[in-house]
């Protein structure tokens, strides 16, 4: 009789334990899950042809631009259309902004230029502001992952808020919204082609 319980008492204790060793496993497995949707969270450089939808009072200008960034050494950013401006490349690195047109042979050089860091149409300055802002925001459905974060710069009234929507698939954003004072969406970006590291 005693045995017989000793024995119920083992095999319970053998259940408990490949329980425990189970669900351990499968949460960390879904820890790791979320952290590779947040990948894009902590990238270090990325490349991307992208669609930009720029809104005013009076017009809406679009652009097709392609995008590089690699942290701590660069950002660059060609208009490949309208073809009025195409060949137009912004490049910044170490404090020095180069504005250059490849079809009209000019080149602009400012030195000391520390701006760029503001600019909302990067894909690291939503990342840096996310990251940075205790009011980040993360939400997500089937498909998506939606991120929503305060611009590092409120004086802007046309630039207040950023939403970055990202594939849950493909782990890619999808699009970058930027919003003014009313939540009206003044620069929409979609992201035809994306890689990052």
């Amino acid at each position: 009789m005693k045995i017989n319980k000793l024995i119920i008492f083992l095999i319970l204790a053998i259940v408990i334990i490949f329980l425990i060793i189970f669900f351990t496993t499968n949460n960390k497995k879904i820890e790791n899950g979320n952290n590779d949707n947040n990948q894009i969270l902590n990238m270090n450089s990325y490349e991307a042809k992208i669609e930009v939808t720029v809104k005013s009072n009076k017009n809406t200008n679009k652009y097709k631009m392609i995008q590089q960034y690699k942290k701590g050494e660069y950002c660059i950013q060609e208009i490949e259309e309208p073809e009025n401006i195409r060949g137009v490349r912004i490049e910044y690195a170490n404090n020095t902004l180069s504005l250059k047109n490849s079809n009209l042979n000019l080149t602009n050089i400012y030195e000391n230029y520390k701006y760029i860091s503001e600019n909302n149409l990067f894909l690291n300055e939503f990342i840096d502001d996310f990251n940075n802002n205790s009011n980040s925001k993360k939400q997500e459905n089937n498909d998506e992952i939606i991120l929503t974060t305060d611009c590092r710069t409120q004086e802007n009234k046309y630039q207040v808020k950023k939403k970055l929507t990202i594939d849950k698939k493909t782990n890619k954003p999808k699009k970058l919204e930027v919003q003014d004072v009313n939540q009206n969406i003044t620069v929409y970006i979609l992201y035809n082609e994306i890689s990052y590291k």
